[in-house]
């Protein structure tokens, strides 16, 4: 009992991992795994380059998009990438997120350790726990190692400055050195190197002398990033070509507009890095915002405003929301973008995915001041406040809270006794339907194409696209799979507008719908007509269609229909139709 007692918060850890692995051990691909931006991404570039051979492979071709080079791809020196080298896809995304959990709790510790030094064994119930909120937060899965190991940064960042000299600093800047394995240098380590840049004017402002440590550290990070990552620094430094980033059209709002976007993302936060703030931490941290404040203003302190470590992090906060919405005012755009040619197409707004940290961090420091007042009941009610921020996250149907998600979907299937309208990690790969469509057509490895579903299905299931996502590819090639699908472009303007200023999807759009792709078991439409320019697929070596729905009138798209495979028959969502070209290229 004097265990439980004293660790109690580190049992509740523990449960909750054994209980999160159990889950997912039991349903296994049964489980349900958010689709968009994720299942629909990243999981099949991995299977790719696995089957392929192509994890480390230099100048290699990624069977989808036509061929796409292997550097555009995530890079071989990540932990996350790393996992999918070892494990089978659906472990390697199960050991990911559980992965990211320990790496945030470890980290929130060893910041908190550094920063408190003596102090931090009477703050470990809410550092450990305010340290698991944060890891448990479904930020965008292919980034949550990233997101969890920003207070290590931190961390090390910290340790370094305070050395008593480079020398005796030596085995952190290998630390740096080394931890862009658990980073990504677009999303996450410009914005770190910007931020120490920062730093160190500010710090050798105030201590009137060169931060020569932090200078030294801020090179050997960059080289870490460069290390790691030499595929992408190669690509944007030496590739020479223009890709779809020169052409992205970001929009430009209005005044009232980009107000409305500042305030929703400082209030609610955005999809990536939803830090679900909202309902209790957010609450918490701006009457505290305002109670600290009004205090200094009485005591007359307003020295003390400007050096309160917890007005900082505000500040940090409001930064991130104001050029998250400035980011879609083209003329603030067009200067960043004059002044700093190589972030032409680039979203510098993602300061965003630094949110979450600081909304943690920002709450933590609240529950600190509580412990401090050395009142029982304050300290009671800052570990009751740490619970049910945890339970808050745990219990909000967020888009990449899988767990949530898993249970919900088995529950209600349960109840009901049928399946989900929604698709499970099995059900929305069907692997064993297209392994049994492969042999039915005899496949070799001929370029095809999806229709009705998502591109990353084929690719998931060994077929050659010349469709798929991806946020970086050639601008030529955009242009050339244009050609296929403008007789639906023509047809429905939205989809138009879509494709020529954003094109990172690269699908056979319907020229009467919106859209016909579908994430359920359900389908707006079963049937629709094929607008292809089968000429310009032909040309760009296309063979086959897989669709889910039924072609009307296939040869007038330059198709016909080889195989009909029945969904049930494989215990798969789609019923899929397999046409091949007949049109010969001009």
């Amino acid at each position: 009992m004097k265990i439980v007692k004293e660790y109690w918060y580190w049992i509740l850890i523990v449960g909750f991992l054994l209980f999160a692995a159990g889950v997912f051990i039991v349903f296994g691909e049964g489980s349900y795994i958010a689709i968009h931006d994720n299942l629909d991404l990243f999981i099949p570039q991995y299977r790719l380059m696995r089957d392929g051979g192509l994890f480390w492979a230099r100048d290699g071709e990624v069977p989808f998009l036509g061929g796409v080079s292997r550097d555009l791809l995530p890079a071989e020196f990540s932990l996350y990438t790393m996992l999918y080298m070892v494990l089978p896809d659906f472990a390697a995304y199960i050991t990911g997120y559980l992965l990211k959990i320990v790496i945030a709790v470890v980290s929130c510790n060893l910041l908190a350790s550094e920063w408190l030094r003596r102090e931090y064994r009477h703050y470990r119930p809410i550092i450990v726990l305010v340290g698991f909120a944060y890891g448990i937060l479904n930020l965008f899965p292919n980034f949550g190692i990233p997101f969890a190991a920003i207070p290590l940064a931190v961390f090390v960042l910290l340790r370094v400055y305070r050395a008593e000299s480079v020398k005796r600093a030596g085995k952190w800047y290998l630390a740096l050195l080394f931890y862009p394995l658990l980073s990504y240098f677009s999303y996450f380590g410009l914005f770190i190197l910007a931020y120490l840049a920062a730093g160190i004017i500010w710090l050798s402002i105030r201590d009137k002398k060169i931060c020569g440590k932090l200078i030294l550290a801020l090179l050997v990070l960059a080289a870490g990033y460069i290390g790691c990552e030499y595929r992408l620094f190669r690509q944007m430094l030496f590739g020479g070509e223009e890709t779809i980033r020169a052409t992205l059209v970001a929009g430009s709002f209005t005044f009232n507009e980009i107000v409305r976007e500042i305030v929703t993302v400082l209030f609610q936060g955005m999809f990536h890095a939803e830090s679900v703030h909202t309902w209790l931490v957010l609450p918490v941290c701006a009457g505290y915002f305002l109670i600290l404040n009004i205090h200094y203003i009485r005591k007359k302190n307003g020295k003390g405003i400007f050096h309160d470590i917890y007005n900082l992090l505000a500040l940090l906060l409001a930064f991130n929301s104001i050029i998250y919405g400035l980011y879609y005012w083209e003329g603030f755009r067009d200067v960043v973008e004059t002044l700093i040619p190589p972030l032409t197409g680039w979203q510098f707004n993602r300061t965003v995915f630094f949110s979450p940290f600081l909304w943690y961090a920002s709450f933590f420091l609240v529950l600190k001041r509580l412990y401090d007042s050395r009142q029982k009941w304050r300290k009671l009610y800052a570990n009751v406040a740490a619970l049910a921020a945890i339970a808050v996250i745990l219990l909000s149907g967020t888009r990449y809270n899988d767990l949530y998600h898993t249970g919900y979907q088995k529950a209600w299937e349960l109840v009901k006794g049928e399946k989900s309208d929604q698709l499970s990690y099995e059900a929305f790969y069907s692997a064993e339907l297209f392994a049994a469509a492969r042999e039915v057509i005899g496949y070799q490895g001929e370029w095809s194409a999806a229709y009705g579903f998502y591109p990353a299905v084929l690719n998931y299931n060994g077929i050659a696209s010349l469709d798929g996502y991806l946020g970086f590819y050639p601008q030529e090639y955009k242009e050339a799979f244009r050609k296929v699908i403008a007789p639906a472009l023509d047809r429905v303007p939205a989809s138009r507008v879509y494709y020529d200023e954003w094109g990172a999807r690269v699908n056979l759009y319907s020229g009467n719908h919106p859209s016909v792709i579908s994430p359920l078991r359900s389908l707006p439409v079963t049937e629709d007509e094929l607008y292809m320019d089968a000429d310009a697929f032909m040309a760009l070596g296309g063979k086959y269609i897989f669709s889910r729905l039924v072609l009307k009138s296939p040869e007038s798209a330059g198709v016909r229909l080889i195989a009909e495979l029945s969904g049930t028959d494989y215990d798969s969502p789609y019923d899929l139709y397999v046409y091949k070209t007949v049109k010969q290229a001009s």
